[in-house]
């Protein structure tokens, strides 16, 4: 029976639930980064209809999955006489079956294997004999069989993707993502955490929409006295989180982290040949490879600048904790208590936060068309930087929604702790922003000059009639429909 304490996941609840109801055994694949809470929404849809649950040993060898095989089994079973371990996953899965065939499945069960690319150990044949419990037994029996993981990317292409005896068996897929604003504020409310949205704001910047990061925040307490507890604390929970977060997604890790601090260093992200000069890499598949990996996994996305589809792809690091961690933490000694909240009001914070909150933005697209009342039109977001020429200034726009009914929405996005006041020399910079891309991309469009920041604009004579619309960070915590 599913809790009634589900923050947000309404949609992946629904997948689950019209898999439990179905007239056909299901196979659902689910996954998603680290601590983003994919164990906690199994469990909680479907609570005592779970008749059988195993959870890989990470790094654990062959004989140690199948030893935690049995010990679940004989958990579930309490046969009079415990079973043995087998000596491989065929015969794991014949005992599983054996069980399962001498009980009655009048309702529908649910047999759950969480973090499977653990289990998959090499030369284990696991998901070969996996396959096989599928066909013979499992696709035609009153189940619901959950294969989970945390290396997303693994998933994809071992399971989802796969080409053998798992092939197009897989009947429902969710890819489970991180807490947008609006969840993150529920989330928050629910532990009685009842922080304004501009306190939200500098939590989620630091640690993401991550739910596990999120359950260590601390009511009564500012999002500045819960980033020093968290973060910077010895006993903090993100204070070495860093070094098991990849380490636990992917094999031979080295190259995906050198990719994220290389990507940390670059705010407007960069193309897959800037990557692999700036990183030194070597240029072949190896490397393509662990960029889709990151992506798959959430931590990097790609980006596309105005007008250049593929060809503009730019990859920025959109791991909120990874960032923050390699800007605040490593190599840095903030043992005092109290340091963070003392260097949260220096220069070099209110800079990232300028960057953050950009980043924060674009995972936010659609809260936003829906704020500007475009969501039914078609539109496409995207970037924009031009290079100076003897003629024309170099200009950056930080987003850019482009329009089906002749219109482009350019964003300026800002991060303040009061209204934003635009100045006589800035807004001579916009009216040239404006000029030369217009005169760049030599479109015929409608230009908005949007503005979107922490409180909105303070009116006055210098954003009169330059700025057509301003919006406040209250419609990024818009529900999505």
């Amino acid at each position: 029976m599913m809790k009634n304490n589900i923050i947000g996941r309404k949609a992946e609840t629904a997948v689950l639930r019209k898999a439990l109801i179905s007239d056909e055994a299901e196979m659902v694949a689910v996954f998603g980064r680290r601590r983003v809470g994919k164990t906690y929404l199994v469990r909680s849809v479907y609570g005592s209809s779970i008749k059988f649950e195993m959870t890989g040993i990470q790094k654990g060898n062959l004989r140690e999955q199948l030893q935690q095989f049995t010990n679940r089994l004989n958990f579930h079973a309490k046969p009079p006489i415990p079973y043995q371990t087998p000596s491989n996953w065929l015969d794991a899965f014949q005992m599983l079956t054996l069980y399962f065939d001498s009980q009655s499945l009048e309702e529908k069960i649910v047999l759950f294997f969480d973090e499977v690319p653990w289990m998959a150990t090499r030369k284990s044949d696991f998901l070969k004999a996996f396959g096989v419990f599928w066909n013979s037994w499992a696709s035609q029996s009153n189940v619901v069989v959950v294969i989970c993981g945390s290396a997303a990317s693994w998933m994809i292409q071992k399971v989802v993707r796969d080409k053998g005896g798992l092939h197009n068996r897989i009947t429902r897929r969710i890819h489970l993502q991180p807490f947008n604003l609006a969840e993150t504020e529920a989330y928050l409310a629910s532990k009685s955490c009842n922080l304004d949205r501009f306190q939200i704001i500098q939590l989620y910047m630091a640690m993401g929409g991550i739910p596990h990061y999120l359950k260590e925040v601390e009511a009564g307490l500012s999002a500045a006295q819960n980033i020093d507890r968290i973060f910077f604390s010895k006993s903090g929970l993100l204070h070495e989180e860093f070094g098991q977060l990849y380490a636990a997604l992917f094999e031979n890790a080295q190259n995906h982290v050198q990719i994220i601090r290389v990507l940390a260093e670059k705010w407007q992200g960069l193309t897959r040949k800037e990557i692999v000069e700036i990183g030194r890499f070597s240029n072949g598949g190896t490397i393509t490879t662990v960029i889709e990996e990151l992506e798959q996994s959430g931590f990097i996305q790609p980006y596309y600048t105005f007008e250049k589809q593929k060809k503009g792809i730019r990859y920025r690091l959109t791991d909120e904790y990874s960032m923050f961690y390699l800007h605040f933490i490593e190599n840095k000694r903030l043992e005092e208590k109290g340091n963070w909240e003392r260097f949260s009001q220096t220069q070099t914070w209110k800079i990232w936060t300028g960057y953050a909150f950009e980043s924060l933005c674009l995972k936010h697209i659609p809260q936003i068309k829906k704020a500007l009342g475009i969501s039914g039109i078609y539109s496409e977001a995207s970037t924009y930087r031009s290079q100076a020429t003897d003629e024309l200034p170099g200009i950056q726009v930080d987003l850019l929604i482009d329009r089906k009914d002749q219109v482009i929405n350019l964003f300026e996005l800002k991060f303040h702790h009061t209204e934003f006041i635009i100045t006589k020399t800035y807004a001579q910079e916009l009216r040239t922003k404006l000029a030369v891309f217009k005169a760049n991309t030599r479109t015929k469009k409608q230009l908005f000059l949007t503005f979107l920041s922490s409180f909105g604009l303070l009116a006055n004579e210098h954003s009169t009639g330059l700025v057509d619309r301003s919006l406040t960070m209250e419609v990024l915590f818009a529900e999505e429909d």
